[in-house]
């Protein structure tokens, strides 16, 4: 028996988690969104997402491989699927392949491996993409096909006359907006591919919560803010949007539960996550409502995670045995 002590870095008592574990949880956790998007905008949902996945998986190979020359492949551990899912949720379906392609290129060389790859990028990669294909094709990235019938009846925008607005593009231009609270919950209106089905995203975070891959505090906490601020607009003037249209419209849904909630560009500690969403919600009212973009998730949370090394510093946890001074 060797009386040998091994010293090593912490954690010493490990909880069965992984990052492949929980990529792939979160994984799961979409798949009621992806279907919901095959099943409304056909064939051009699936095919903007294979593409999009397949791109990032490639790039993410292909950098690490002839540019790092790092021999560990980090392709298997599900990061950059999910970011490939991600980008393509955030995109319309009738997107050119071609600009999926540089987003992904964007996403995966620009935003996550030219920081260390996993683990260093600052901000969100699928995010970062999104808002470089909206502002370098502004009109692709805002022409939005309306969701088919069932399964067999395709979304084609190349067709003059299926494309039309989002329920944000009506409010920025100033139009009243009175949808169905249904239609908004099960997706029945335009927008990114994998944002419009509300019931689909909430279960997936239903399942994320269950299966403790992400705690409450940010989507919450990011749901609870965008819902008073709007309703405290509505109040002050009928004119602005009610709660439940933004709440249920845009990306705010895919946003809060699937976006702010990276492990890696989020805080750590409880409270400067309830701080950080708190900010995101915020700033996502005050862009929709007075900013030149209809939608201001995604911005709001590339902003924020520009924030979060300072929450981190001022928020850290009570260490064991420390005693506060007075």
């Amino acid at each position: 028996m060797s009386n040998k002590l091994t010293v090593s870095l912490s954690p010493h008592v490990h909880s069965g988690d992984s990052v492949s574990k929980n990529m792939y949880g979160v994984l799961i956790a979409l798949l009621p969104a992806m279907i919901c998007s095959f099943v409304f905008f056909g064939i051009g949902a699936i095919l903007v997402t294979a593409v999009s996945v397949a791109s990032c998986v490639f790039f993410e190979w292909a950098i690490n491989k002839y540019l790092l020359k790092n021999p560990q492949s980090t392709i298997c551990d599900g990061s950059a699927i999910l970011t490939g899912v991600l980008l393509a949720f955030n995109v319309p379906s009738n997107l050119p392949l071609w600009i999926v392609i540089l987003g992904a290129l964007f996403a995966i060389g620009v935003v996550k491996m030219t920081f260390g790859g996993l683990g260093c990028n600052l901000f969100n990669p699928a995010l970062a993409g999104r808002a470089f294909l909206l502002i370098s094709f502004p009109v692709q990235m805002t022409t939005w096909p309306n969701p088919g019938l069932g399964f067999m009846t395709i979304a084609d925008a190349s067709i003059e006359g299926q494309t039309g607005a989002t329920p944000l593009a009506l409010m920025k231009q100033g139009q009243a907006v009175d949808m169905d609270f249904w239609d908004m919950l099960i997706g029945k209106m335009g927008g990114s591919l994998g944002e419009v089905c509300a019931l689909a995203l909430l279960l997936g975070f239903v399942y994320m919560l269950v299966r403790k891959i992400i705690t409450w505090h940010i989507p919450v906490s990011i749901l609870a803010t965008v819902a008073v601020c709007a309703a405290l607009l509505h109040w002050a003037n009928p004119a602005y949007a009610t709660p439940t249209t933004h709440l249920f419209s845009g990306g705010l849904m895919l946003g809060a539960i699937f976006m702010a909630t990276d492990y890696v560009t989020s805080p750590m500690s409880k409270k400067g996550q309830i701080i950080y969403g708190v900010a995101i919600g915020f700033l996502t009212i005050v862009i929709r409502t007075w900013g030149a973009y209809p939608e201001g998730m995604s911005f709001a949370i590339l902003i924020m995670n520009a924030f979060v090394p300072l929450i981190n510093t001022y928020c850290k946890p009570k260490r064991f045995g420390e005693v506060v001074k007075k």
